[in-house]
């Protein structure tokens, strides 16, 4: 088995972000959610999964324990369910950064597997399949699109300040 020494800024960013992953619905929820029952929507609820991808892949599936803890902790067990689609998806977006994809295209990538797995964790508790493909399903798409967008304006502001989340970028800071 390999095994795979966990870097102390690999350790405290996926902590930083998976803090903000749980204030996300804990603190702004209310202020941030758009509810269309039975989608709902919380704004930014995803950059810090988005975000996480770009360290690697233990810190994305921290975070997305994070976020899914936290969804479960303020609205329950569905949308609970629904965020932790968020391991999922920043598990495969952080291994499609290690492979060299772009930011951008990781986040394209992973699209389909976000708005699908939210709209099938659904059926269990009694959605139809009409509402979980088309309400909970395509209103996944936008919000990961809204969301995406955000994280990809983030992501550039923090590379303008000299600040790069990237594996390589946190080799680089060390090393300075």
């Amino acid at each position: 088995m390999l095994k795979r020494k966990l870097k102390v800024k690999e350790l405290v960013y996926a902590a930083l972000l998976t803090a903000l992953a749980l204030m996300i619905p804990l603190v702004f929820g209310t202020y941030l959610r758009i509810y269309i029952p039975p989608f709902s929507a919380t704004l930014a609820s995803h950059l810090p999964v988005f975000l996480s991808i770009l360290i690697s892949p233990f810190a994305a599936i921290f975070v997305g324990f994070g976020s899914a803890l936290g969804f479960f902790l303020v609205t329950g067990p569905v949308i609970g369910a629904r965020a932790a689609i968020h391991i999922l998806v920043g598990g495969a977006g952080a291994l499609l950064i290690q492979k060299g994809y772009s930011f951008k295209l990781a986040l394209f990538l992973i699209f389909p597997i976000h708005a699908i797995g939210e709209a099938l964790i659904v059926l269990p508790f009694g959605f139809s399949l009409a509402d979980a493909g088309i309400i909970v399903g395509i209103g996944t798409a936008l919000h990961h699109i809204a969301d995406a967008f955000l994280a990809i304006a983030v992501y550039e502001l923090l590379k303008a300040a000299s600040f790069d989340l990237k594996q390589e970028g946190i080799q680089k800071q060390i090393s300075n």
